[in-house]
């Protein structure tokens, strides 16, 4: 029993940390801090008046169907869209190997419950997205960390030695959180068929794919995948391309897969909206998607650009950073003596706010001079505002 409480917890529960993201977005609330620490979209990209005038359709010509329970599986013309939308490239994805779920947040907790026992060898790379590794923590693998560099995760890292006996790798190829790198053609290609030869099925988690505004666009690994005859199990979510309080995902994997998942989310929580699901369809079915994305990949590359500007302007010599060819994020590294925690610390008393790299490393192998900056919820004038404050104190530690 925890000393600080009369009830007597779950071991699962007793091990559960709060997330450092959003311990620092509790300061953020403050009107007065410039957060470059969040991992919002922008409200501006979202599609309010076309979500309304779905949501208006599906309750007034099918309200007491979208108000009901629904399938497990996911409301079937959804689940159509999204197989048809992945089938690309020569590869036909079945709605069957599709399956709904409320938000990939949700996708990660039910993996983490199929392929996790305590002990389990897990495949992450080296910084991973926190909120994944939250989520797998809970069911208490033995992380082994793939290195990465400036063109992200490192392929070649897949040895036998790691792989052996792991029970999947989970990978973010593009525009990577935190990094906001991407991987290219040839690491996807070489990650696959590693993977495959290993037998280590690949969770690939792709929320801002849609956000490209840079670069040439890469081959998913689910169709690198499938032609190479590896186990690809891709995650994609409604959050980044229309608005995150849908809460709605999916997962796209061989239907041995998806049918364990049903189970598990029949478990969870019987099913996503069945509303939400209808209204998002109703949205999209027209190619909606096609006509919204370009304002909302505009917006992402006018914000990144002027905070890359800033950067280069005010950050002094010494300092890295990505360059991200889409997504919300980019990656700074200091010089090696420094500490980003406690410069954070420093920041926020001059009103600044960014997410120090610690957080992201799930083993022992922490880069204490990383920190990552996301450019989307903030105007150009605090951008440039707040990055001149940072170079500043960064000059001072240097």
């Amino acid at each position: 029993m925890d000393s600080q409480t009369p009830f007597t917890f779950s071991s699962r529960a007793n091990q559960i940390t709060s997330s450092a993201i959003r311990e620092i977005l509790k300061v953020t609330t403050r009107p007065e801090i410039i957060s470059f620490a969040g991992g919002l979209p922008s409200a501006d990209g979202f599609p309010v008046a076309e979500l309304r005038q779905a949501f208006d359709v599906v309750l007034e010509k099918q309200g007491k169907v979208a108000l009901q329970y629904g399938p497990t599986e996911g409301y079937g013309p959804l689940r159509e869209w999204v197989a048809q939308h992945k089938s690309t490239d020569g590869v036909t994805i079945s709605p069957n190997e599709v399956l709904i779920v409320s938000g990939s947040q949700q996708a990660l907790d039910m993996l983490g419950k199929l392929f996790i026992d305590p002990g389990s060898k897990v495949l992450v790379e080296s910084p991973s997205y926190l909120g994944a590794l939250q989520s797998f923590s809970m069911y208490d693998p033995d992380y082994v960390a793939i290195e990465t560099d400036e063109g992200g995760l490192i392929p070649s890292e897949v040895s036998s030695d790691k792989a052996a006996g792991a029970r999947f790798i989970y990978a973010l190829p593009n525009f990577q959180n935190p990094t906001g790198r991407t991987l290219n053609a040839q690491r996807r290609q070489e990650l696959v068929e590693r993977c495959a030869a290993a037998n280590i099925p690949v969770v690939e988690d792709d929320p801002y794919g849609e956000l490209r505004y840079a670069g040439t666009p890469q081959p998913s690994l689910l169709h690198l995948g499938r032609k190479a005859g590896a186990t690809v199990i891709h995650l994609g979510t409604f959050s980044k391309v229309l608005a995150p309080g849908l809460r709605l995902g999916y997962i796209v994997a061989p239907t041995a897969i998806i049918d364990k998942l049903v189970q598990i989310k029949q478990a969870t929580d019987l099913h996503s909206s069945t509303v939400t699901q209808m209204a998002i369809y109703e949205a999209i079915k027209n190619n909606f998607l096609e006509q919204h994305l370009p304002t909302v990949r505009e917006l992402y590359k006018r914000q990144c650009q002027y905070m890359l500007d800033a950067m280069a302007e005010h950050f002094p010599e010494g300092v890295k950073w990505t360059k991200p060819e889409g997504g919300m994020f980019l990656w700074a590294s200091l010089p090696e003596h420094m500490d980003a925690q406690k410069l954070l610390a420093k920041a926020i008393e001059r009103h600044v706010a960014f997410v120090p790299g610690e957080p992201f490393y799930a083993t022992g192998n922490a880069k204490h001079n990383t920190f990552r900056l996301s450019f989307v919820t903030v105007s150009e004038a605090r951008i440039r505002e707040g990055i001149a404050i940072l170079g500043q104190l960064i000059r001072e530690e240097m």
